[in-house]
C-alpha cells in the first residue's frame, strides 16, 4: 500500500509581518501533482494544519480548496489530525458527514478507538490517528488520573488503538509529538506543554509497522526507519534556512515482507521516498559585510527570496535595513555578529539565566514562603498555565 505522509503545514502563517499563503498554496499545488501522480491509497497529515487556533480566512479557504482537490478531485482519502497550533474542536466541525466522502479530521480524542480501514491485495491496513493533547485532556477523554506528561498520553493512546486492531493485521499511526533524540528547531517550533516530559520515546509506537509524525520541521528518522517525521511543507524561520523540505511516500508491504526477526514478527517491510517541495521564494542567511551583500544582490537570481543578513560590519550603519532592501527586496531581518554573539539565525538558543514560567513562579513561592513548591503544586501549576496557554491560541488573531 502506498501512503503519502505530510505534516506541519501551518496554514496562515505570518514570517516576520509577511503572509505566506500565497507561497503556500504553491507549494501545496506540487502535493496535489504529486497526488496525481502517485495515486496513493491515503494522504496523511500529522498535525499542525493551521498555524493557530483560529486561522485566517484565506487559510481556511486555501485548505478547502486543496482538501478538495485531493478527496473529490482524485478520489484520495486524506486522514488529518490536530497538532498542538490547532484548535482540536474546530477542526473536528462536521468530521462525520466528511467521513463519507474520504476526508477523516480528527482533531479531539476519541473515547472509544476505532482505527480507520484501508484494503489493498494483501488485506487490511489500520490507520491509528493520534491527534496532540494536554495531558489534562487526555486524562479525561481516557478516564485515566495517572497522565500528567506526553509521554503518559502518547503511551495511553497507543494502548488503546493497538487494543482495538488485530495483531497480524498491519498497522500505521499519526501522532503528533517530541519524540526523543529527534532535532528540533528550537526558533520554530512551540513547546508541547509546561511542566512534566514534553518528549515520548520512540518505544511507545514499538506495534507499528510506520509512524507517520508531525511537530518537528525538519524531515528525520527517529530511530527507526519507520519512525520518521515529514518534516514541515515550508521553511517558517530563518533557523530553519538548511533545510530540505520534503513530503514522505510510503509503500507499506504485505504482512511478515519485513526483513529478519520484525517480519517473523508479522511486521510488514516499509520503504520511504522523500519528494523535494520547492517554494517561490526560498529562506535563506547570507553574511558579509552590507557593501558585499548588496554587490552580491545586483547578479543574484534569487534576490525576492526572504533574506537574514548578517553584517561583519565594524561600526555604526545609516539604515541597513533600508538599503539591504534595494538589493534584496525581501530582507526580513539583520544581525550584527560582531556585537551580539548570541544571534545566529542559524541555531539561536535561549539566552543563560532565562527562565521558564514554572521555575519563575517557583522562585517567587520560595521567596514569598521560604520553601519551593511541591510536586503535586507545580503539577497543578502547570495544567493551570497550560489551560492559559489553550485560551491565548484560541483568542489569538
Amino acid at each position: 500500500m502506498r501512503l503519502i505522509h505530510t505534516a506541519d503545514w501551518h496554514l496562515g502563517r505570518l514570517f516576520h509581518t509577511v503572509h505566506l499563503t500565497r507561497d503556500q498554496e504553491q507549494v501545496l499545488e506540487q502535493l496535489v501533482a504529486l497526488v496525481a501522480e502517485v495515486h496513493p491509497s491515503a494522504v496523511l497529515i500529522a498535525g499542525d494544519i493551521y498555524d493557530r487556533a483560529v486561522p485566517p480566512t484565506e487559510a481556511v479557504e486555501l485548505l478547502d480548496d486543496v482538501l478538495t482537490q485531493i478527496v473529490v478531485g482524485h478520489g484520495v482519502p486524506v486522514i488529518a489530525i490536530s497538532g498542538n497550533h490547532d484548535s482540536a474542536a474546530r477542526l473536528s466541525f462536521a468530521s462525520t458527514l466528511l467521513r463519507e466522502r474520504g476526508l477523516y479530521m480528527i482533531g479531539e480524542l476519541p473515547r472509544e478507538f476505532a482505527p480507520i480501514s484501508l484494503t489493498d491485495e494483501h488485506g487490511p491496513v489500520h490507520i491509528c490517528p493520534l491527534p496532540f493533547a494536554d495531558p489534562a485532556d487526555a486524562r479525561y477523554a481516557y478516564g485515566d488520573d495517572s497522565i500528567h506528561d506526553q509521554e503518559a498520553a502518547a503511551a495511553a493512546g497507543v494502548a488503546r488503538a493497538l487494543a482495538a486492531m488485530p495483531a497480524a493485521e498491519r498497522r500505521v499511526a499519526i501522532a503528533h509529538a517530541f519524540v526523543a533524540g529527534a532535532e528540533e528547531t528550537p526558533e520554530s517550533e512551540r513547546p508541547l506543554s509546561v511542566g512534566g516530559s514534553t518528549q515520548v520515546p520512540a518505544a511507545v509506537f514499538g506495534g507499528f509497522d510506520y509512524v507517520a509524525l508531525g511537530h518537528l520541521h525538519r524531515p528525520q528518522r527517529c530511530g527507526s526507519d519507520t519512525v520518521r517525521y515529514a518534516g514541515s511543507l515550508m521553511k517558517y524561520s530563518f533557523s530553519e534556512h538548511l533545510h530540505e523540505k520534503s513530503v514522505s511516500v510510503v509503500e507499506v508491504g504485505a504482512p511478515g515482507s519485513a526483513p529478519g526477526a520484525a517480519g517473523m514478527a508479522g511486521r510488514a517491510q516499509v520503504t520511504v521516498e522523500t519528494v523535494a517541495l520547492t517554494p517561490p521564494r526560498d529562506v535563506r542567511r547570507l553574511e558579509g559585510t552590507l557593501d558585499e551583500i548588496l554587490a552580491l544582490g545586483r547578479t543574484d537570481p534569487r534576490r525576492d527570496d526572504y533574506v537574514l543578513a548578517a553584517l561583519l560590519d565594524k561600526g555604526a550603519l545609516l539604515d541597513p535595513i533600508g538599503r539591504l532592501r534595494s538589493a534584496y527586496p525581501n530582507a526580513l531581518a539583520i544581525e550584527r555578529p560582531l556585537y551580539d554573539q548570541a544571534g545566529s539565525g542559524e541555531s539561536r538558543r535561549p539566552r543563560p539565566g532565562v527562565v521558564g514560567d514554572l521555575d519563575l513562579f517557583d522562585a517567587f513561592f520560595r521567596y514569598a514562603s521560604g520553601d519551593g513548591m511541591s510536586t503535586d503544586q507545580r503539577t497543578q501549576l502547570a495544567a493551570v498555565v497550560n489551560a492559559l496557554e489553550r485560551r491565548r491560541r484560541e483568542a489569538a488573531p
